[in-house]
């Protein structure tokens, strides 16, 4: 017997049941998706309910993956290792029944501090069979809300792997400890109780299913479906040129040292049924706050290798990623130690599977897409409520981006970034119902995809309006490593942030789309634009009349498709005139156009302060002020 695990070899196992192993590998996709329907019904912050920033899963008695539901990928790593801490932390001996597993600590999960990983061991007959585990993000564990950071410890409440409940009771100390670590401790208490409800949730279902179908069928069922989803992996590779193959890219900077590029390097090697993905190359860990854990960087490749190998496959599972090796030094800004901040932990891991596309694209042209959009383009908004002046924080934005062309189509416009695959952005409604904030508008970028045969994705553009005052924070990236083409497409446009003051002409606009601690007061707006996916192939041999359709719809405006596309269009009209364009195009042809600009080197300018404003404007009434702001924006 396995010391570690309890659980009886495999050997001892009578062979796994066919129709059982499809009953159970639908029957744990049906449970993850249970859970995550319980934590949204019942959570009580709007990241989690609206956004789905959360991950739920099942995982065996060792703490390996049986099934992630679809939420974060960039999780797929994390809260296996987690689990697996937590077993060691403890020992298998002395987990019971009832006992509920917590941590938030950064340096396990891979994340940052706001992410409450719970994790509960499931039982039967006494002997554990696995594990129900849910992370979820808490918009607040403490910590400084609006500046930057240089280590864990301004970050917030750390939490070290305890038993918030023992044995099926509440540990009151610990939990009053988390009360009064954070600012709203009756929204905490409420997700504290939502993932609670959802951890149960996996325990209940996995262990009605081992009594129903009987524990050897289900445990055996579990390998066989990880050994098939192994051997499935291991041909995909197999049928892979093999090769090595580097990529390099960059961050713009770590929040703090602003202006100093931050390299990513990768290295990938395919040879027989195995992928090595190297990421020596990668930066060193960072003062800023841009840094994530180990577990993060594993989860980097395994995210590249699952979208290549098995992108559809459901459950995931280990079985997945046993032909993929790693190679990940402590230290790097994707294996950081302690005290690294981690506040944006998921921001470069982005770029770094990007790149890993990157360096593959000469092997497998055709499964891998140009860069995209690679952040989550939110911004920090705090203040008080003027009808109670209770205190609120809302992580805004979310709103999406360009993905990267393909082979054979045009990248998706206003999608989330890889990191958070399942997330969804805030509606606006809700925005506008529970926080002093009016949403003025939210749209497509034109031009914002990169150029291509097939274009890039297109960015989006959302302005908030502030109706009181607040307090504004986003530290977004890729504003100058700008979204990369392939194969003769163009760079997409960069992420951007901005605020328009009231009664000013002109936004203030931040080069490092790090706009820190704004205040922002009444008629007051912030701008958050995303980036657009780079395009794929030459722009010179995009199919006319699709483009034309483009410029139609507002996807690309007259200017660029002359300059991009080589158009030539009838007059003032906006149909194409078909021979004047194809002349046009090889003449651009000939002279090697287009091509991206080069990146330049930005200078920050000092932020121009707020200017006083008129007696008159004093004097206006909300609903006039609300209009006049809405004007000077629209004549801008």
């Amino acid at each position: 017997m396995d010391d570690v695990t309890k659980t009886v070899p495999k050997t001892a196992r009578k062979a796994a049941t066919p129709v059982v192993t499809e009953i159970v590998r639908n029957g744990l996709v049906a449970v993850t998706e249970e859970m995550k329907i319980n934590l949204m019904r019942t959570a009580y912050n709007m990241i989690i309910y609206e956004a789905l920033d959360f991950t739920v899963g099942l995982f065996d008695a060792r703490g390996n993956i049986v099934s992630i539901g679809l939420g974060l990928p960039m999780f797929i790593r994390g809260m296996s290792e987690t689990v697996k801490a937590k077993i060691e932390h403890y020992g298998i001996e002395n987990i019971d029944p009832g006992d509920v597993l917590l941590t938030n600590d950064a340096y396990i999960t891979g994340s940052h501090l706001n992410h409450m990983t719970f994790t509960v061991p499931v039982f039967h007959d006494d002997e554990l069979v696995g594990f129900s585990c849910c992370m979820a993000h808490w918009p607040d564990v403490g910590g400084t809300i609006m500046e930057g950071t240089t280590d864990i410890f301004s970050e917030g409440l750390q939490m070290p792997i305890v038993k918030i409940y023992r044995k099926g009771q509440p540990n009151e100390e610990l939990i009053d400890l988390i009360k009064m670590n954070v600012r709203l401790p009756e929204r905490a208490m409420g997700d504290f109780r939502a993932q609670l409800a959802a951890v149960k949730t996996g325990e209940r279902r996995f262990a009605e299913m081992v009594r129903k179908y009987g524990r050897d069928d289900v445990l055996n069922g579990i390998d066989a479906i990880m050994d098939q989803s192994e051997a499935v992996a291991r041909a995909r590779v197999k049928n892979m040129p093999d090769g090595v193959y580097e990529a390099e890219s960059f961050m713009d900077d770590d929040g703090i040292n602003v202006g100093q590029r931050v390299p990513i390097k990768v290295r990938v090697e395919i040879k027989g049924e195995k992928m090595t993905v190297d990421l020596t190359g990668v930066s060193p860990q960072v003062q800023g706050f841009y840094n994530s854990g180990k577990t993060a960087g594993l989860s980097c490749a395994q995210v590249a290798f699952k979208c290549l190998t098995s992108s559809l496959d459901l459950p995931i599972n280990e079985g997945q990623f046993r032909a993929l090796d790693i190679v990940l030094p402590p230290g790097r800004v994707v294996s950081a130690t302690k005290p690294a901040a981690m506040r944006m932990w998921m921001t470069y891991p982005m770029t770094i599977v990007d790149t890993i596309f990157k360096a593959l694209a000469p092997a497998l042209p055709d499964r891998v897409i140009a860069g995209h959009h690679a952040d989550l383009c939110v911004g920090r908004i705090n203040g008080r409520r003027p009808k109670d002046d209770s205190f609120y924080i809302y992580l805004g934005g979310l709103i999406g981006g360009g993905w990267g062309a393909k082979y054979n189509s045009d990248g998706r416009n206003a999608v989330i970034a890889m990191n958070d695959g399942d997330t969804h952005n805030g509606p606006s409604e809700q925005v506008e119902a529970k926080y002093p904030l009016l949403v003025e508008r939210y749209s497509l970028r034109p031009d914002s995809g990169g150029a291509g045969k097939y274009r890039g994705g297109l960015g989006a553009e959302q302005v908030v309006q502030a109706r009181h005052p607040i307090r504004f924070s986003s530290l977004m990236e890729r504003a100058r490593c700008k979204p990369w083409g392939l194969y003769g497409g163009l760079s997409g446009h960069g992420n951007a942030v901005a605020v328009h003051r009231f009664n000013q002409t002109d936004e203030t606009k931040f080069p490092s789309a790090k706009a820190l601690n704004q205040v922002l007061q009444p008629g007051d707006a912030y701008i958050i634009r995303s980036g657009g996916g780079g395009g794929y192939g030459s722009p010179l041999e995009r199919d006319l009349a699709t483009l034309e359709r483009d410029v139609r719809c507002g996807y690309v405006t007259k200017e660029a498709a002359e300059n991009y596309y080589g158009a030539v269009f009838q007059g003032d009209t906006l149909a194409l005139d078909i021979e004047a364009t194809k002349a046009h195009r090889a003449d651009m042809q000939r002279q090697g156009l287009p091509h991206d600009e080069p990146i330049t080197e930005i200078i920050i300018p000092f932020p121009i302060a707020p200017q006083p404003r008129a007696p008159e404007h004093e004097k206006m009434t909300e609903e006039e002020r609300v209009a006049f702001a809405m004007q000077c924006r629209c004549c801008r």
